[in-house]
């Protein structure tokens, strides 16, 4: 099968539309950052009406099938449009397909019956609601078999205890889907399930948005911070399980194949517009008796960006047009390739342009500082490096097989050429 990145001409206008939305109305947002999370209804007010142009354009939540409302255009499509929205932290949320949200939409329509669609899958993706996808615990991370929040039904209901952090936008949802476990005596992969909870049911105590790297001030506004949970004793009807009891890790592996193009495209996107920087800098600044752009050791930096960025693109949307032909599971050494590759990218470029600046890419006059802290964190989340690189190298491992072990002591291959070598002296001497 070869591979097909083009898109057509109508699908070509829209993205020339997402680029020039974003440049002109998205990322002038991000002067006023402060004052956002001070007031985050203000940006509520200030950012519906952007919401409604993209609806008008046929954009909003186009990751999903069109049945649902989506443009229903493929994961290559999607991959070329989230490259653009990366560019902005804030343009995921106006075009509808801002994590956690886009995640827990799909989720709901591949394991959701019909009423908790109506009743939460369909005011998500009119943007009426906010959701939380609930897992991460303090001592279960990189490794989900670990996670102790479990969920026993008693009667009707499912009671739910547990702790969890890192459940984004929790402090700014209607609704949590929280992965805990039903089913203790099963196989680990098949012990948890998600269950819909409201936000506002007696026991979910949300503690606090844990302060990071990328926003160790954070106030609850747009976007949500990652909050700690402490589910204490929380009823919920088992009507709200989603799929069935166990389902959990496998709805789970559903929604994060598509989410990680979509990050990975994002990160391309924050890469191109630290690039942007580092070319535009390089031209401006006078030094030491010529421009930097003049020095052998920046124009390293600029070549090495720009292959590291057009390996990390080209990859993704192999990913992406993988997933598109055969599926996500099929995919995942893909998927799991361009996680780990593409976060190095990200933090690689960003840092270089930080550099080439100097002092003045330390401060916060420019973006290129909080780019760099949010930067570290994509090592981390849906799965740090490491786990990647396990799945890509233990996959990889099952086409092979271990070389023979000879029984018998054979002649080296040094031994061999000398042997060789000297019958081509013992013909050569009969010849003459």
């Amino acid at each position: 099968m070869a591979w097909d990145f083009s898109t057509e001409p109508e699908f070509e206008a829209k993205l020339e539309w997402t680029r020039r939305f974003v440049k002109e109305e998205i990322i002038p947002l991000e002067g006023l950052a402060s004052h956002w999370k001070e007031h985050p209804e203000l940006f509520r007010r200030a950012t519906d009406p952007l919401k409604e142009q993209v609806r008008e354009q046929g954009l909003w939540a186009a990751h999903l099938p069109p049945e649902l409302g989506g443009g229903g255009w493929g994961q290559v499509r999607l991959g070329l449009m989230h490259e653009i929205l990366g560019q902005c932290v804030y343009a995921p949320a106006i075009f509808g397909n801002n994590a956690p949200d886009s995640g827990n939409a799909e989720l709901l329509a591949l394991g959701g019956d019909e009423a908790q669609k109506k009743a939460w899958m369909e005011p998500l993706l009119a943007g009426e609601m906010r959701s939380c996808f609930s897992m991460t615990e303090p001592g279960a991370g990189a490794d989900p078999t670990l996670l102790k929040t479990n969920a026993e039904l008693d009667g009707d209901e499912y009671v739910i205890n547990g702790h969890k952090w890192f459940s984004s936008n929790a402090s700014v949802a209607d609704f949590l889907i929280v992965m805990a476990m039903t089913n203790p005596d099963n196989a680990p992969h098949k012990r948890y399930s998600m269950i819909i909870v409201p936000t506002g049911a007696p026991g979910v105590n949300i503690l606090r948005d844990v302060p990071t790297m990328a926003d160790p001030d954070h106030q609850t506004g747009e976007p949500g911070g990652h909050a700690e949970i402490i589910y204490d004793n929380v009823r919920v009807p088992k009507g709200n399980l989603v799929g069935n009891p166990g389902d959990g890790f496998l709805l789970a592996q559903k929604r994060l194949g598509p989410g990680r193009i979509h990050h990975c495209m994002r990160w391309l996107g924050q890469s191109k517009r630290a690039f942007d920087m580092l070319c535009e800098r390089s031209l401006s600044r006078y030094t030491a008796g010529s421009y930097l752009s003049d020095k052998q050791m920046v124009q390293d930096w600029i070549a090495e960006s720009y292959a590291e960025m057009q390996a990390a693109r080209l990859m993704t949307l192999h990913a992406a047009w993988r997933m598109d032909e055969v599926g996500a599971q099929a995919a995942r050494v893909e998927i799991a390739s361009i996680k780990f590759w593409g976060a190095k990218v990200l933090y690689n470029v960003i840092d270089r342009a930080i550099q080439v600046h100097g002092s003045l890419g330390y401060t916060t006059d420019l973006p290129l500082e909080g780019m760099y802290r949010a930067a570290r964190a994509a090592r981390i989340y849906d799965g740090p490096d490491e786990v990647h690189k396990v799945t890509v190298s233990r996959h990889l491992l099952k086409g092979y097989r271990p070389a023979e072990v000879p029984t018998e002591h054979v002649p080296t291959r040094r031994k061999l050429a000398q042997q060789k070598f000297a019958d081509f002296l013992d013909a050569a001497a009969v010849s003459a």
